[in-house]
């Protein structure tokens, strides 16, 4: 990795158009922009793809990098990137399914059907999962592509009220996402102005109410919720892109 001062030099050059110093700064920051791509891969969209976007937010935040904002530019590029790869499949209808994945989902949809006529019953994601040798996730997921007949938040036909639903079966630990979700959050905090950055540390990480952080801040309650409310909004408004 490109040291503070190193990456500084860097961005001034690629600023003026210098594709050698943009190559140098992607190249050292790659394992940056693959963290960001895991955490949307299994989603339709194929890694080359989703690196290649991910590629173009850093290279625009590249171009969007202001040193008077007084953060790493780690930190300022982490929401560009996702920024970028979010917009892309919100603006592309969510999910590009592949070849290979419609395969898979036309293999299970024909065990589905078996299955439930041989045993009058849909067979659980575990049974499928097994069937096909896979991860109860990447089970749901292809089923869901393919907008089969089972619902996330269904279970078999005859739900007897103790059935979990499909999706309460789905693994809840997400370290990459969880790891990413904190990048994010710490790259909000480190942007905002001290008194703002002490609002959010005295609500969100020391659990006080907006009363509370209007007497220890010395302004009133109103004014907390009006700052509050503003970087909230700031914040969902950058993750969106």
């Amino acid at each position: 990795m490109l040291d503070d001062k190193q990456t500084l030099e860097y961005i001034r050059k690629a600023k003026t158009g210098d594709a050698t110093a943009k190559e140098i700064l992607l190249t050292h920051n790659v394992s940056l922009v693959k963290c960001i791509v895991k955490r949307y891969m299994g989603k339709g969209v194929e890694y080359d793809d989703l690196f290649q976007l991910a590629s173009m937010g850093f290279l625009k935040a590249i171009s969007g990098f202001d040193e008077s904002f007084g953060v790493k530019f780690s930190t300022y590029a982490v929401p560009m990137i996702a920024g970028e790869i979010k917009r892309f499949m919100r603006d592309d209808g969510s999910v590009k399914v592949s070849r290979a994945i419609k395969q898979s989902a036309k293999e299970i949809n024909a065990f589905v059907a078996e299955y439930t006529v041989k045993f009058n019953r849909s067979p659980t994601i575990k049974e499928i999962a097994e069937k096909f040798n896979m991860e109860e996730s990447e089970a749901v997921f292809i089923m869901g592509s393919s907008r089969m007949p089972i619902s996330l938040y269904g279970g078999t036909e005859y739900k007897d009220g103790k059935e979990k639903e499909l999706i309460e079966t789905l693994p809840a630990e997400d370290k990459q996402e969880d790891m990413l979700d904190k990048m994010l959050l710490k790259s909000a905090i480190e942007a905002l102005e001290e008194r703002e950055r002490r609002i959010i540390t005295l609500r969100y990480f020391c659990d006080m109410t907006q009363s509370e952080v209007a007497k220890k801040i010395g302004v009133s309650q109103v004014q907390i919720s009006r700052i509050e409310n503003k970087i909230i909004k700031e914040f969902r408004q950058k993750l969106d892109g």
